[in-house]
Parts: C-alpha cells; structure tokens; sequence
C-alpha cells in the first residue's frame, strides 16, 4: 500500500481540469513566399494556431541563396532540417548539415547559406525576450 500524502498547506486542492486542442497544420499546402532570402512560410503564428508570443517559420534556400538572422530583441532558434551549407556565427564559418541547429539570444546574429549544389530547408522559432 502506497502511503497517502498531504497537501502542502495553502495549496489548491481542487481537481485540476486540462484541455486540449489538436491543431494540425499541413505545412505542404501553406502558401511560400519568395523574398530575396529564400522563400518561407509561417507554420506558428496566432491565426494558425493561436500562439500569441512565438512564430514558426519554414525557409528554404537554393544553392545561391542566404539568410541573414539578424538580431532582435527576442530569442532565436535555427534548426537545419534538410541539405547542408555554412553557418556564420562570431566571425567564423562552420559547415553544417541536417540536424544542425543554432540559438541566438538577443542582439545575436548568423547567416546561414546553403552549399554547392545544396538546398537547405531550416525551421525558424522566434519567441520574446523575458523580462528579467
């Protein structure tokens, strides 16, 4: 018999209730546009999914092309899905491939470029600088 336990005193002991909402978002059917860095779509954002406070893109790049994460007061993760290029971070060049990510915190910033013959495909979270 496993032993009962008490809570803690002025906790909230009333059964907690969860929701749930599944949103699933076909990122195939998502309209691309083409900009001068690679085309992108927004993935997460507040009207396909509600998310107030962070953005989700998906970028790809063709063998000539690049993006320049430039730096925002908020934070920023890059995520290599697809391909393999350069990274630009600090001054200093770094090859990568798929599976290769970078965080970026506030007034950081990278250039990534795809390499050779190589597309890349990157995913692009974006979330807010915190208060401290």
């Amino acid at each position: 018999m496993e032993p009962r336990r008490r809570p803690r005193l002025g906790a909230n002991v009333a059964p907690i209730r969860m929701t749930s909402k599944l949103t699933f978002i076909d990122t195939n059917k998502l309209p691309r546009v083409k900009t001068p860095q690679g085309e992108f779509t927004e993935i997460l954002n507040q009207q396909l999914a509600g998310a107030k406070n962070v953005l989700g893109t998906l970028r790809w790049l063709s063998p000539s092309e690049r993006f320049e994460a430039n730096p925002l007061e908020k934070h920023q993760l890059i995520y290599l899905m697809e391909g393999s290029g350069k990274i630009h971070l600090d001054n200093q060049d770094y090859d990568v491939s798929r599976g290769a990510g970078v965080y970026l915190g506030p007034s950081e910033t990278a250039i990534i470029q795809a390499g050779g013959a190589s597309s890349l495909k990157l995913f692009h979270l974006v979330v807010p600088r915190i208060p401290a």
